[in-house]
């Protein structure tokens, strides 16, 4: 399963794992949402409930794309966040990582500031 993520007209194109949050996101897509910028991390609410997987974690890879059940929010991760200590990003809490973006620069993402419209879509 791919998507693409649209943000102020930039396009980054993600593959999405085979879990049952993948699947739940994927299903309701076209999303529109607003974004929320902590550290290198955006994140956004969506319409869809999912219980938190036996696999969930907190620290992530850049690039990875993650679900926060007590939030509903789906989570790009490009770099460090608040709670990280070191270069890897660590969400807020646990978190099902659901795919991960491919040929993205995170550099283009940390040019993103609070309250702009993001748009997910199917890819092809």
């Amino acid at each position: 399963m791919k998507i693409t993520i649209e943000i102020q007209n930039q396009y980054f194109e993600a593959v999405l794992n085979d879990s049952e949050t993948a699947k739940s996101i994927y299903n309701v897509l076209p999303i529109r949402s607003i974004i929320n910028v902590w550290g290198d991390e955006i994140y956004f609410d969506i319409p869809v409930s999912a219980a938190l997987e036996a696999d969930a974690k907190t620290v992530m890879q850049v690039g990875e794309l993650a679900y926060y059940p007590p939030m509903k929010a789906f989570c790009i991760f490009y770099g460090p966040t608040p709670l990280s200590s070191g270069e890897a990003p660590v969400a807020a809490g646990p978190v099902n990582s659901f795919g991960k973006l491919v040929n993205f620069n995170p550099d283009e993402l940390r040019q993103l500031k609070d309250g702009v419209e993001v748009k997910i879509s199917t890819l092809g």
